[in-house]
């Protein structure tokens, strides 16, 4: 015999084969069975401490994937899964892990019976084609400036959210959000910038309903000079910069050497003028108020109160340009370039008001404002986290409508009726990949089960009963109503996905069971190079800011 030829070291694991494909599809599984209670709208909560020990309280999907610390490598890619939905579409997070799961559970089957693993991504590949076909088949399109159809839209899927017990509330203040930012494009279409136009200001305190959409923006300052400059105007003409109003210094030390007494005097004067003067560029508009990103000197303070301006500094370069997307201003980088049109006239109230204990300056009742601030108040901090978090899957819900006004029923009837689609078009599949492609058709049955199984109804009986009424093909619609178990109508329960929700989670859960199927190998170990001479790890060194520009930290 041959001595054994050791190709890898000693501290590399490699696993390879089945034996992968197992560990895969169980590490997938387990993610899958950490969120699968928390679909639908009788979900649970799952309660997080997170590694600052604080608490995360939720039931979105995304949200719990991303506070828990993974080993298992596929189980990462499967995080990296509900990322992307909500990124992409914002909703459907839960969905896509619970159906990814599946689809590699049914795979699970196959690989025991040795089937090669790209014959089953084939069968997956099309079975996604014709789901999406089937998706087209059934959906339907809607108005996006029909208000009640919104509703109920916004409403269901932020249905199996916390907040759902305080009804349209949530999905009014989406609504309004999202209707207010949405900026045509022509050609129909529309483009909604949630992340930047919409800021959601958490206040504590108060009750939820007090929670409403500005028509305007706020922000936690206040005037500079609180006694001496208004609080309160009406109409403001504002002024937004984005330069110091103090005497600018020198960019590095600057040393001036006075010989005379009166040079210094000279000096402070020049100062003040020049501050006097700037202060003249801004007041020849006749502002009501000005509002400048970074520092504003005591004198120009001065100037500026004197002439009835209200003044307020060192404002976040975010809430500048939303404030200049809601009343219309343009931020001047030097006050000398000042023009009639930069100056900000669609407001129609600012006004600084005092919420628990801190200052907010509200600039409401713009004319058409293109940015807005939802103003969410609540109990407790826990409380207004889990409620941003379902206002920003309602808003996304409410933006991907506006995008592609395309409805698909929800409760699991549009997974049923891709099954019952899949399972007829199966029979036609010739060779080997009509069983996994059969399988696949099965995997979608996933989403109605887990529903059935949250809201505690006998779900054998359930499915079956479902099953029956979708294999004959006669209304689509037909599906679980998640509140109460009940095989009704989504058209009539109003109980409806966005298309593309739907077809993202689809299309992401099914590439990424293809993507866990294709891996093979796992070789796990792999130590960084180290420079030759280097005596085994050492410890970590821990950067200060000194050595940052050390060379020994510099890549040669």
């Amino acid at each position: 015999m041959h001595a054994p030829v050791l190709v890898l070291r000693d501290s590399v694991k490699r696993e390879s084969g089945a034996k992968v494909h197992h560990a895969n599809i169980q590490a997938a599984k387990a993610v899958a069975d950490i969120i699968r209670t928390t679909l639908g709208p009788r979900s649970m909560l799952k309660m997080l401490l997170d590694a600052s020990g604080g608490i995360v309280v939720t039931n979105d999907g995304n949200a719990i994937l991303r506070e828990l610390d993974l080993a298992h490598p596929a189980a990462k890619s499967m995080i990296e899964l509900s990322r992307t939905q909500d990124e992409e579409v914002g909703d459907g997070t839960t969905s896509v892990i619970v159906l990814g799961g599946e689809m590699l559970h049914v795979a699970e089957a196959f690989i025991e019976k040795s089937y090669h693993p790209t014959v089953i991504c084939r069968a997956y590949g099309k079975a996604l084609e014709d789901a999406i076909a089937v998706l087209d088949k059934i959906a339907m399109s809607i108005d996006a400036n029909d208000r009640p159809t919104m509703l109920g839209l916004v409403k269901s899927c932020i249905g199996t959210k916390f907040t759902s017990q305080f009804g349209d509330l949530i999905a009014d203040l989406a609504i309004d959000a999202t209707s207010t930012v949405g900026v045509d494009l022509g050609q129909g279409l529309r483009e909604v910038d949630i992340k930047k136009y919409i800021k959601v200001e958490k206040v504590p305190g108060g009750q939820l309903e007090d929670s409403k959409v500005l028509k305007g923006v706020m922000f936690n300052k206040d005037v500079v000079a609180p006694g001496k400059m208004k609080r309160k105007i009406v109409n403001p003409r504002i002024i937004l910069l984005d330069c110091p109003v103090e005497y600018k210094k020198g960019e590095n030390q600057t040393n001036a050497e006075l010989v005379r007494e009166e040079d210094w005097e000279v000096l402070l004067k020049m100062e003040e003028e020049y501050i006097e003067n700037m202060c003249a560029a801004i007041l020849k508009f006749k502002p009501d108020l000005v509002i400048t990103e970074k520092g504003l000197s005591d004198l120009a303070c001065h100037y500026l109160s004197k002439a009835g301006v209200s003044a307020i500094r060192r404002l976040r370069k975010t809430d500048n340009n939303r404030i200049a997307k809601a009343c219309g201003a343009t931020i001047v980088n030097r006050p000398d370039e000042l023009q009639e049109s930069d100056v900000g006239t669609g407001a129609g109230l600012f006004e600084v008001k005092k919420i628990g204990d801190e200052f907010f300056a509200f600039i409401v009742d713009c004319k058409d404002p293109k940015a807005c601030t939802v103003l969410l108040r609540g109990a407790s901090k826990d409380l207004l986290n889990e409620v941003e978090r379902n206002l920003q899957d309602a808003m996304s819900v409410a933006r991907n409508i506006l995008k592609n006004p395309k409805l698909l029923p929800g409760g699991g009837a549009t997974e049923l009726t891709v099954s019952a689609a899949l399972k007829q078009k199966s029979s036609s599949i010739e060779g080997i990949e009509k069983w996994p492609y059969e399988a696949a058709a099965i995997a979608f049955e996933a989403i109605p089960r887990t529903l059935a199984q949250n809201c505690g109804v006998n779900v054998i009986r359930t499915m079956t009963a479902l099953q029956g009424k979708h294999a004959n093909g006669e209304n689509a619609w037909i599906g679980i109503d998640g509140n109460t178990g009940e095989i009704t109508d989504m058209k009539e329960r109003k109980i409806w996905d966005a298309y593309n929700v739907k077809a993202q989670t689809f299309k992401t859960a099914i590439e990424a069971a293809c993507m866990l199927l294709r891996i093979d190998d796992i070789v796990s170990g792999i130590k960084k190079k180290q420079a030759p001479g280097a005596q085994g790890p050492s410890k970590p060194k821990i950067e200060t800011e000194a050595d940052a520009d050390g060379e020994q930290i510099l890549p040669d």
